[in-house]
């Protein structure tokens, strides 16, 4: 994960934003400058790129006081009516035992006024922070112009091979015609031509009919013919029928996790969308009060299980993304991970 500029990225690059690997002040300082930019070429107003401000520099510098290996993403947030900014800040540190303490204005753990997540908290339109001893802390955090939209039902979080400054993964959600879909993307190979095959895979996503996921995924197939290729998968949760559709071609994993932490996988078939493909199959599995869906590119290894992280399946899909891209994710591929939560 590295730093760079936001002010000149366009609308798609802003959304999938920008890592930033947080170990000293001047990288914290650089992440608040960042996040007002981003928040400038989005047009908020100018006392919500204040409060933005004092969330980017609180965030930063309690990763530079407390973490390890701490890394923040800026990125753009958008609802139909507005766009505001996202903060997602994951560290390997020692985590805290008590939360809601931690919260509280005085508390500190390094000496400090401890007054930072605090300040965060006063300023943030929307929050939610996990933490667990010895694995560390996710904290997500929105400020938006004005009021608090929905809470989306699912997100996705893309993070590029170390050296590369796109990923060749991507995601995205719609909702079309009463039907909740989510298209996960990993481009063949790394860098931008495999970046250009997932930005393909969800331009086609984004235009598709209404149809269920199959035909999606044969739709995208088809759009995928020019470029290198993609494994990429589309799942249609359908929590009012208690059932989840899901299609996908290459090495896709999607796992439905039940509100006990019980896991079911679901299935993708071979090929690579764009070349060769068998006949696309789309399966049905039960989804329950309190399920999660997690669709992940090869960049992450089912390596975790959610009964070490007690309480994460009810907090947000940003939460929960981050935590899993944290802890297993490889260092050696893009990773890309991507939640729906269904209270």
């Amino acid at each position: 994960m590295s730093g760079g500029t936001v002010a000149s990225l366009p609308e798609g690059l802003l959304d999938e934003g920008v890592w930033f690997r947080v170990e000293e002040s001047g990288t914290a300082s650089a992440v608040r400058r960042a996040a007002e930019r981003l928040a400038a070429d989005l047009d908020m107003p100018r006392n919500r790129v204040a409060d933005l401000a004092i969330v980017a520099a609180e965030a930063a510098g309690n990763l530079v006081k407390h973490a390890d290996r701490g890394v923040v993403l800026v990125r753009a947030v958008r609802n139909d009516d507005q766009a505001g900014v996202e903060l997602i800040a994951v560290d390997s540190g020692p985590g805290m035992s008590d939360v809601h303490r931690a919260l509280g204005d005085g508390h500190s753990t390094a000496g400090t006024l401890g007054i930072g997540l605090g300040a965060i908290l006063r300023q943030a339109s929307r929050w939610d922070l996990h933490s667990v001893p010895g694995k560390g802390t996710v904290l997500a955090v929105q400020v938006w112009p004005a009021g608090l939209p929905e809470q989306l039902w699912a997100a996705g979080l893309t993070r590029p091979l170390p050296g590369e400054t796109t990923s060749g993964d991507g995601y995205a959600i719609r909702e079309i015609d009463g039907r909740r879909q989510m298209l996960l993307s990993d481009g063949l190979g790394h860098g931008g031509l495999a970046a250009a095959a997932s930005h393909e895979a969800i331009r086609a996503f984004r235009k598709a009919p209404a149809v269920p996921p199959a035909q999606v995924v044969e739709i995208l197939h088809r759009a995928l013919g020019h470029t290198r290729g993609a494994a990429l998968a589309v799942a249609e949760p359908d929590p009012s029928a208690g059932v989840i559709r899901y299609a996908g071609l290459g090495n896709i994993s999607g796992t439905v996790l039940a509100a006990d932490g019980s896991r079911r996988g679901m299935v993708s078939m071979p090929g690579i969308a764009g070349h060769q493909r068998r006949q696309v199959r789309e399966y049905d599995y039960p989804l329950g009060p309190g399920g999660v869906v997690l669709m992940h590119t090869d960049g992450v290894v089912d390596r975790w299980t959610a009964a070490d992280y007690p309480g994460l399946l009810t907090h947000t899909p940003e939460v929960i993304a981050a935590t899993v891209l944290r802890d297993a994710g490889t260092r050696r591929d893009d990773a890309g991970v991507l939640v729906a939560r269904f209270p």
